[in-house]
């Protein structure tokens, strides 16, 4: 029975994840009256031991039964457990007939990976009669990246400090790898990179391997193999040598020692993770050598072992001439690998990210990805939120990633080609933090789950895995599933409206924190992720006829439609052709047009969010309600933050006026500048177009106050305070109207800058003010360390 609306009578923290186990109803209990009271179990090995208790948890948490051990098979019916080499490796076959049911898996791994499936169908109150089911992987290699540093900071983590690190070693409690381990395994994840790829050669000293050892203790258990990523310089850096060309052959025995001393310590590491040659970090063109001639003399360390060399194939100069048209980041990643196809050994794999920039909310697919047909090769997709609002913004990544996934190459002439069936391996760069969470927001787990299943079966549909997803991880409420799969489904898109458009990325300020906008944070520069924007249009021309002949590096097939500016589909064309404001897309619409329709719409879908999950009261429990209400109600203001940047700066840059009237108007908004101050003081906001009319008030003092007199008409109002909220500082805000407090806050969040702009900006909204023409409202502001209680306007609306 459910609670009482209004009645949130019990609390979650959210770490149990979609692994909840939730009691289920005597109905749903009904489905499963015939399952074996006996389980058995051969073997005592340290992942049988988690299979056995898993399966054990989740029937006693959810049907309430206790199931007996045994490690024979009884008279009566059994669960049974067990190997069948005849299976695939990690693959696993349910089977229920009269002597009860199997659970076989090709290896130990795989028959994890059966309780998982098992318990997932109890879950989504699958019943078991009749079962028949053999699941085998896509991909052997499906592993997570954690961009964990040594000292405990996570790079491009939203979510708390590092489960793995801090102050320079392992943690002392290490409790929470254990349960991140058993998370992955639950959606077959069998591999975690634990360090960042800009990595620490501290990772390789002797010292700090016998802390490896410790920590892959917690993954062993549940069948992830641990890696580490490794420094290319460190045979110079902690080695000793003067060098680290790697034909030398002292660099190479140093290598291969290391390796030994390695896996003597953690026998079944997985292997490594490199970057080089990007970024700054150091690599093979320092003695001109190649990508190939780096990862094969550390590959060839590892291949007794058993051992993978992941290589990154984000190799780019960020150094680029921004004045040649011709330049092109894009280009980077096939211009240095192509030409190297078949000459790497064959424990490595090129690890590709999805699209040839760098996580934009859309790109096309890599061309890389066809043009390596003889190497092995892995898709890296991005499940930490870092250009698609860090987790603060919902954004379900999954119809994003299916978009690759799905995208035929045409590599091999008429036959279909889908990107997923190029790779051989999947890398989920998942930055889990201590947060109660994991991942900062409840609805953002989401993708972890989804890279899981996808990376398993990419064949899986973005919306039956978020509705699995939901049902295990909210319950079975019918209400509760609707909201939250429509809001998922609908936030990628939403969140592409409002921010960026056709492909054209790089709005977010690049040269900062990747999170609010920055128009022109992308341009004149060497880091290469140019729009070209000016007063007359926008995109980059990436033709072969006229541009960086990018598209060039596409099979015929994609290259003619990418080339075609009549063929090319408008949501990438900004990716691929420079075009004027007035150029008229395929829907009709003129191109600046849609910039200012996409971003209203997406940002009215994000308002809807937080009304949505308010409706949810009482049917989800109070600590996640609160924690997911406060990160949507924060969406939606943000949303109109990005809506109002990007159509302001398109205004003023083409001088094209939106044909609704909207961009550059606010009905009901009160500049703060305009107010009637104390003690605060007019300042310009950078980048201007962060602020309305790109200025806002600062306090410089203890106590600030602005004031403004209503002059409309008697009624009842919303009142939406945009302010700042800098992290060095805890700044509170009183709202009184003629005289008398209606609301009151703390600017205590903790965004990513220390000045008044888009990353910083909040809304408050204030619901249910009764206001009388000739009221006067007032602000009133005490400052808190740095915190300057900034304000842009206050906007009041009828309710």
């Amino acid at each position: 029975m459910l609670p009482m609306a209004g009645a949130c009578l019990w609390a979650e923290t959210g770490e149990a994840a979609w692994l909840r186990y939730e009691p289920l109803d005597a109905a749903a209990r009904a489905m499963y009256a015939e399952l074996p009271a006996v389980a058995v179990v051969p073997g005592d090995s340290p992942m049988m031991n988690s299979a056995r208790d898993e399966l054990r948890r989740g029937v006693r948490e959810m049907l309430g039964r206790t199931l007996r051990v045994e490690r024979q098979k009884p008279a009566e019916d059994a669960i049974m457990l067990a190997v069948d080499r005849s299976l695939p490796a990690d693959a696993y076959r349910l089977k229920a007939d009269a002597s009860g049911l199997m659970i076989s898996g090709g290896d130990e791994r795989g028959v994890l990976y059966g309780v998982f499936a098992l318990l997932r169908r109890i879950e989504l109150h699958r019943g078991v009669t009749g079962l028949d089911e053999m699941s085998v992987p896509a991909s052997p290699i499906r592993w997570t990246n954690e961009w964990d540093n040594l000292d405990g900071s996570i790079e491009r983590g939203y979510a708390g400090r590092s489960i793995f690190f801090d102050e320079g070693h392992v943690r002392a409690d290490l409790t929470r790898v254990s349960e991140y381990a058993r998370l992955l395994a639950s959606i077959g994840i069998n591999g975690c990179v634990i360090s960042n790829v800009n990595a620490n050669p501290k990772m390789l000293a002797p010292g700090f391997i016998v802390e490896l050892a410790r920590l892959d203790a917690f993954f062993r258990p549940w069948g992830v193999r641990m890696a580490i990523s490794v420094d290319f310089g460190s045979p110079k850096s902690i080695g000793g040598l003067d060098t680290f060309d790697p034909l030398d052959p002292r660099v190479i025995a140093w290598w291969k020692a290391k390796v030994d001393e390695l896996y003597a310590a953690v026998p079944d590491l997985g292997g490594f993770v490199l970057k080089a040659d990007s970024e700054g970090r150091v690599g093979p063109s320092a003695y001109g050598r190649t990508h190939a001639d780096a990862a094969n003399v550390i590959a060839r360390a590892l291949k007794p072992h058993g051992g993978l060399l992941f290589y990154r194939g984000f190799v780019y100069d960020h150094h680029m001439d921004w004045r040649n048209l011709k330049n092109d980041r894009a280009r980077a990643a096939y211009d240095n690998f192509h030409a190297l196809d078949g000459k790497f050994d064959d424990n490595v794999f090129v690890q590709i990210k999805y699209g040839p920039i760098d996580f934009q909310v859309r790109e096309p697919a890599s061309p890389l990805f066809g043009g390596l047909p003889h190497t092995n090769k892995a898709i890296e997709l991005q499940i930490t939120q870092e250009y698609t609002g860090q987790q603060r913004h919902l954004c379900y990544l999954a119809p994003m990633w299916k978009g690759i996934l799905d995208f035929d190459m045409h590599a091999e002439g008429d036959r279909a080609t889908p990107v997923k069936s190029l790779v051989g391996a999947y890398v989920g760069v998942s930055n889990v933090g201590l947060d109660r969470n994991w991942l900062g927001h409840d609805l953002a787990m989401a993708n972890l789950y989804a890279f899981g299943r996808l990376a398993w079966n990419a064949g899986l549909g973005a919306r039956e895995i978020v509705d699995e997803w939901t049902r295990m991880t909210f319950g079975d409420d019918a209400r509760v599933v609707d909201t939250v799969v429509g809001m998922e489904m609908e936030s990628w898109p939403a969140y592409e409206d409002y921010t960026g458009f056709l492909g054209v990325g790089g709005l977010t300020d690049i040269t900062g924190p990747h999170f609010g906008p920055g128009i022109e944070s992308s341009e004149r520069n060497g880091w290469g992720q140019w729009h070209r924007a000016d007063e007359h249009g926008i995109g980059m021309d990436r033709t072969v006829a006229t541009g960086t002949g990018f598209i060039g590096q596409y099979s015929p097939a994609v290259a003619s439609e990418f080339e075609s500016l009549e063929k090319c589909p408008d949501e990438l064309l900004l990716f691929m052709h420079h075009v004027p404001y007035a150029h008229v897309l395929h829907s009709g619409k003129t191109l600046i047009q849609h910039v200012y329709d996409s971003h209203y719409e997406g940002a009215a879908v994000g308002q809807t969010f937080p009304g949505r999950w308010r409706a949810l009261r009482g049917r989800v429990d109070d600590e996640r309600y609160r924690a997911v209400l406060a990160r949507l109600e924060f969406q939606a203001g943000h949303a109109i933050e990005w809506r109002d940047a990007i159509c302001q700066w398109f205004l003023k840059e083409s001088g094209i006026a939106d044909a609704h009237g909207r961009a550059g108007k606010f009905p009901g908004r009160f500049e703060a500048e305009l107010m009637k101050l104390d003690g605060y003081a007019v300042e310009d906001v950078t980048p201007w177009e962060t602020a309305s009319e790109g200025k806002a008030i600062g306090c410089g003092q203890a106590e600030c106050s602005a004031t403004m007199t209503w002059t409309g008409k008697s009624g009842w109002y919303r009142v939406s305070t945009r302010y700042f909220d800098e992290p060095d500082g805890v700044s509170t805000y009183r709202m009184l109207v003629s005289g008398q407090l209606v609301d009151e806050w703390s600017a205590n969040d903790h965004l990513p800058s220390d000045e008044p702009n888009g990353h910083t900006s909040e809304l408050r909204v204030t619901r249910g003010i009764a206001l009388r023409t000739g009221d006067e409202l007032r602000i009133e502001a005490k400052t808190g360390g740095k915190d300057r209680a900034d304000i842009d306007y206050v906007e009041i609306t009828e309710e």
